[in-house]
C-alpha cells in the first residue's frame, strides 16, 4: 500500500471545486444565488460561447466592504450562518460559503463592488486561487460585478468534457429562466453572445414572469392556483390538461424561493391530472411551495437542488389539493381556437413587370333638356286653392306631375271620393274633433266627479255586451279597451340545445351564445366512468337471465367475496355457489353486451393487487375499459334526444371536460369568433 499523504492545498481545492462546479450553468447560478442573498432588484447575465470564455453578473445588492473582499474568495466563508443551529432554519439561498472559492479555484475571476454609503468601490482579481494583489480602490456603481473567464482553464480534463457552446449556453439559459421564475420581484436580464435573450420586468408578478420568458401560447393556457393548509402554502399556475407537455422539463417547483427536483412534487402534481391527461403526457406548472424551514433539509445535495421532507405525505396531499382545486373550479371548457392563415410571399420569386392600364374614352350620354314652364302661379295662390279644397266635403286626390317634362291639362285626372254616406260618428271635420277633445279635457279637469261616471260607464257596457273577439270587430281610435292580462306559463328551455350531429361523431349544440361542438363517443365514454367510479352504476344494474361463468384462481374468488359492497357500486354482483367457477348475477345495463369473462378476470386480477386498501382508484384501468368498450362510438346512429339529453348531462357536470384518456369532449367556439369570422364584427 502507497504512503498515505496529505493532498496539497492547490489539489484539494481543484477536487472540491468540482463537486459544486459542473459547468457553466453551476457558476451562474451559484453567483446569481448569492445576488438575491444581498437584496439585488436588477440582475444582468452575459455570457459568450456558452460561457466557457466569458460570463458578467452584474446586480445591484448590498455590495461588500473592502476589507471583506479577500475573505469571500476563502473556502466556507459566509454570511449566511454562524452555528449550527442555523441549519436548522435556512431562509437563504447560499450558505455553505463555497461558491466565490470553487469559481476562482478554476478560472480567472475580476470582482468590482460597491456599497451604498461608501464614496468607491473595490476591485479584486484571482486566478486560479492565487490573487493578483492587494484590493483596489476604483469607481464603480452600486453592487457587485463578478467577471468569470476560461473556465476550466487550469483543469484540461475537465474542459474536454465540456459540451458544444450551443450547448452551455441553452444549459445557462435554463438555469436563469428558473431563478427568474422563483424571483418574480427581482427585474432579471439575460444576454447571449451579445442578444438580449429574455428580460422580466421585476413587477413582483408571476404571470408577468411566466409570459416573459415562456412566451404568450404557454401564459395563455395556465390556470392560477391558491391554497393553504396550515403545513404548506401553495401559489402559483399550472397547464390545461389539453395542454401538456412530451416530457417533464416545464415542471418547476420552488421550495421557499429555491427550485428543486423533487419526485413528491412531480407525483402529487401528476395525481391530480389523474383522468385529465393522455397517456405518455406529462402537465407543466411553475408552483411556489412555502412551508416552516425547520421541516425539510436543503443540505443534502452538492448543488442543493433537492430537498427532504419531515413529512412527505403532508406536502403531497397540500400539493395534490391545490392542484385539484384549481381545476375543478377552472370548468376547463375549451375554446375552439379559429387561426387566421397569412399569407406566404414567396421573395425568391422574380418580379413580374407592372401592367400598364389605360383609362378606355367614356361612352357619351344624352342629356335632356328640361323645358321651362311657360306660366308662372305665385305660391300665396297656390295655398288659397288648397285652402278651398280642404274646406269642401270631398275630398280630392289629384296625380302629382313630373319635374322632368311638362303633362297638358287634359291628360292630367281628378278623382273625386264621396264621404256624403259615411257615418256621421266617423266623418268628422279634423279641426272640429281637435277643438272638441280640447274642450272634453278641460272639462274633465273641472268636474272630477264627472270623469269618475265616464270611467264607470265602459265598465256597465263591458258587463251587458257579451265577450267578442277583439279581431272580428274593430274598434274605433280613442275608444278605451281594458287591459287584459294573459298568463302564459313558457317552458322551461334547457341550458343547452342540440342543433345536430357532424360526420356522424359530433354533436353541434347553442349554449349561452356559442356553439358548442362535442364528440360524443368520449363524452359517452366520460359519463360511464363516472357512474361506474363514484357509484351511480348500481342504480343502472340488470340482472341477467342467463348467468355468465368466469373460472378464477382461488385469491381472485376471495377478492371478489370480500368487496361485493365495491363491486355493488360499480353495478356488479356475482354468486359463489359453483367454486372455482364465479357466476355474474347481474351487470350495470350500458355493459350487457360486453365480454363479461374479460371483464371479470380483469377486475378480480386488480382486486388481488390493491387488496390492502381497495378503491375505486385501484380499477381505473378496469373502468376505463368497461366505459370505452360501452360508450357510443363514431358512425352510430343515435336520435336527437338521446343526443341532448347526453349533452345536457356532460354540460351541466363540470367532472366531465375530459374523457378517462385525457381527450377533451368539448369546444366552444364564441357568437364573437364567428361573426369575425365571416367580417360582421
Amino acid at each position: 500500500m502507497a504512503q498515505i499523504t496529505v493532498l496539497s492545498k492547490e489539489i484539494s481545492e481543484l477536487i472540491a471545486a468540482g463537486e459544486v462546479i459542473e459547468r457553466p450553468s453551476s457558476v451562474i447560478k451559484e453567483v446569481v444565488e448569492n445576488a438575491i442573498d444581498a437584496g439585488a432588484e436588477h440582475i444582468t447575465v452575459e455570457i459568450k460561447r456558452g460561457g466557457t470564455t466569458y460570463m458578467r453578473i452584474t446586480d445591484d445588492g448590498c455590495g461588500m466592504a473592502p476589507e471583506d473582499v479577500p475573505t469571500a474568495f476563502l473556502r466556507h466563508a459566509t454570511s449566511k450562518i454562524s452555528g449550527k443551529d442555523d441549519l436548522e432554519h435556512i431562509y437563504t439561498l447560499g450558505f455553505r460559503g463555497e461558491a466565490l472559492a470553487s469559481i476562482s479555484a478554476v478560472a480567472r475571476v475580476s470582482l468590482l463592488t460597491k456599497r451604498r454609503e461608501d464614496a468607491y468601490g473595490t476591485r479584486y482579481a484571482i486566478n486560479g486561487s492565487v490573487p493578483e494583489g492587494e484590493p483596489e480602490q476604483t469607481g464603480c456603481p452600486n453592487g457587485t460585478t463578478i467577471i468569470i473567464r476560461d473556465l476550466f482553464y487550469n483543469v484540461p480534463v475537465r474542459q474536454r468534457f465540456m459540451k458544444k457552446d450551443v450547448t452551455e449556453a441553452n444549459a445557462v439559459s435554463q438555469i436563469v429562466q428558473k431563478i427568474a421564475l422563483s424571483h418574480p420581484e427581482v427585474a432579471f436580464q439575460m444576454i447571449r453572445d451579445n442578444r438580449m435573450e429574455f428580460c422580466t420586468d421585476g413587477s413582483d408578478d408571476l404571470y408577468a414572469a411566466i409570459y416573459a420568458i415562456y412566451g404568450k401560447e404557454f401564459a395563455h393556457d395556465l390556470i392560477a392556483v391558491e391554497y393553504d393548509d396550515g403545513y404548506v402554502h401553495v401559489t402559483g399556475y399550472v397547464c390545461k390538461p389539453l395542454y401538456a407537455k412530451s416530457n417533464r422539463s416545464f415542471q418547476n417547483f420552488f421550495i421557499n424561493g429555491r427550485f428543486v427536483r423533487s419526485r413528491v412534487c412531480s407525483v402529487a402534481l401528476e395525481g391530480a391530472y389523474e383522468n385529465l391527461i393522455m397517456t405518455g403526457k406529462f402537465p407543466s406548472c411553475v408552483l411556489m411551495v412555502t412551508m416552516n424551514a425547520s421541516d425539510l433539509d436543503v443540505n443534502v445535495h452538492p448543488a442543493k437542488a433537492e430537498v427532504r421532507f419531515t413529512n412527505e405525505k403532508l406536502v403531497t396531499d397540500g400539493l395534490f389539493f391545490a392542484v385539484k382545486n384549481a381545476l375543478m373550479k377552472n370548468g376547463l371548457i375549451y375554446e375552439f381556437q379559429i387561426r387566421q392563415s397569412k399569407p406566404v410571399t414567396d421573395w425568391t420569386a422574380p418580379i413580374l413587370e407592372e401592367p400598364i392600364y389605360e383609362q378606355q374614352p367614356l361612352p357619351e350620354v344624352h342629356v335632356p333638356v328640361q323645358t321651362p314652364v311657360e306660366e308662372y302661379v305665385p305660391f300665396e295662390s297656390v295655398l288659397a286653392q288648397q285652402e278651398s279644397v280642404r274646406r269642401k266635403n270631398d275630398f280630392v286626390i289629384t296625380s302629382p306631375s313630373l319635374p322632368e317634362q311638362e303633362i297638358p291639362e287634359e291628360q292630367q285626372e281628378e278623382i273625386f271620393v264621396d264621404v256624403s254616406e259615411l257615418r256621421e260618428d266617423i266623418r268628422v271635420d279634423s279641426w272640429a274633433a281637435l277643438d272638441s277633445e280640447q274642450s272634453a279635457a278641460e272639462e274633465k279637469k273641472s268636474v272630477p266627479a264627472l270623469q269618475k261616471e265616464t270611467a264607470a260607464e265602459p265598465e256597465r257596457e263591458a258587463a251587458v255586451i257579451p265577450a267578442i273577439d277583439p279581431i272580428d270587430i274593430p274598434k274605433p281610435a280613442g275608444t278605451i279597451q281594458p287591459a287584459v292580462q294573459a298568463v302564459q306559463t313558457e317552458p322551461k328551455q334547457p341550458a343547452i340545445r342540440v342543433i345536430g350531429e357532424l360526420f356522424k361523431n359530433y354533436i353541434l349544440a347553442e349554449a349561452e351564445g356559442q356553439m358548442v361542438i362535442f364528440d360524443k363517443h368520449a363524452a359517452h365514454e366520460r359519463v360511464l366512468f363516472e357512474r361506474l367510479k363514484s357509484g351511480q352504476a348500481r342504480h343502472y344494474r340488470q340482472m341477467l337471465m342467463t348467468p355468465a361463468r368466469t373460472l378464477l384462481a382461488a385469491d381472485e374468488i376471495d377478492a371478489l367475496q370480500n368487496h361485493t359492497e365495491l363491486l355493488l357500486s360499480m353495478g356488479f354482483s356475482f354468486d359463489f355457489s359453483e367454486v372455482p367457477y364465479v357466476r355474474t348475477t347481474g351487470v350495470p345495463t350500458f355493459a350487457q353486451e360486453l365480454n363479461l369473462d374479460e371483464i371479470v378476470t380483469e377486475i378480480a386480477h386488480n382486486l388481488v393487487l390493491g387488496k390492502t386498501n381497495p378503491q375505486p382508484e385501484y380499477l381505473d384501468d378496469t373502468l376505463h375499459t368497461i366505459a370505452c368498450k360501452a360508450a357510443v362510438k363514431a358512425n352510430d346512429r343515435n336520435e336527437l334526444i338521446e343526443l341532448q339529453k347526453l349533452a345536457e348531462e356532460v354540460y351541466g357536470n363540470e367532472k366531465i371536460r375530459h374523457c378517462p384518456h385525457g381527450r377533451p369532449v368539448m369546444f366552444v367556439v364564441t357568437k364573437h369568433e364567428l361573426e369575425k369570422q365571416f367580417r360582421r364584427v
